[in-house]
């Protein structure tokens, strides 16, 4: 099944709205609402949290993911010390079909395969059929055709996902990526690791 044309016209009619909707101030309680329904990388409860706002075509999120995500899970995460809460922003339907395919991923598998997506991003972002290409790490990652083309053209959660980026736009104020939360006091940018281990200090 495909996604349906007035679906489609809506969800990136959701995307463009993103450029236009005015950001407020974080607040800490709708902080705390967004950091609920990411994906959860480390100990769920860790005494500090980092959520992470990011496009799969970022070249800046692809950046964080590659040279400084490792130092924070060395240093940090895996020691228990902070867990990181993924979620997606995606900035064009690239990413949104690249966030539905990864969000067909359960526990470690997820942050697998949006291993493979940022690692690869140059390839599949740019190929002339972006939706193929992904299909092709998915399968990499174990999917089978069939369970990715329902995973892509899953009109509900193509919708979810948008409108969930729609709200942390008007509710803590997300206008880029990657943008992060670090116990709700906002990082933005692909800040080098002193910067992290600065904030993540700061909220011990």
């Amino acid at each position: 099944m495909k996604l349906r044309t007035a679906t489609i016209a809506s969800v990136l009619a959701l995307l463009a709205a993103l450029a236009l909707a005015p950001g407020q101030p974080a607040r800490a309680q709708s902080a705390q609402n967004h950091a609920e329904h990411g994906r959860v990388m480390g100990d769920p409860d860790a005494p500090i949290t980092i959520v992470e706002f990011a496009s799969l075509t970022c070249p800046h999120c692809a950046h964080f993911h590659r040279d400084t995500l490792p130092k924070l899970k060395e240093n940090w995460i895996e020691p228990g010390k902070a867990k990181l809460i993924y979620r997606h922003y995606p900035l064009d339907r690239p990413a949104l079909r690249a966030a539905m395919a990864a969000n067909c991923f359960e526990g470690d598998r997820f942050f697998a395969v949006l291993e493979m997506m940022f690692d690869s991003q140059a390839k599949w972002a740019r190929a002339q059929e972006p939706t193929k290409a992904l299909g092709r790490i998915a399968g990499m990652a174990g999917m089978d055709k069939g369970t990715f083309e329902s995973c892509v053209n899953d009109d509900a959660e193509a919708e979810s996902i948008v409108q969930q980026q729609l709200q942390a736009r008007k509710e803590i104020g997300i206008q880029s990526t990657p943008t992060f939360l670090i116990d709700g006091e906002k990082l933005a940018g692909n800040q080098p690791y002193d910067k992290f281990v600065e904030a993540l200090e700061a909220a011990q």
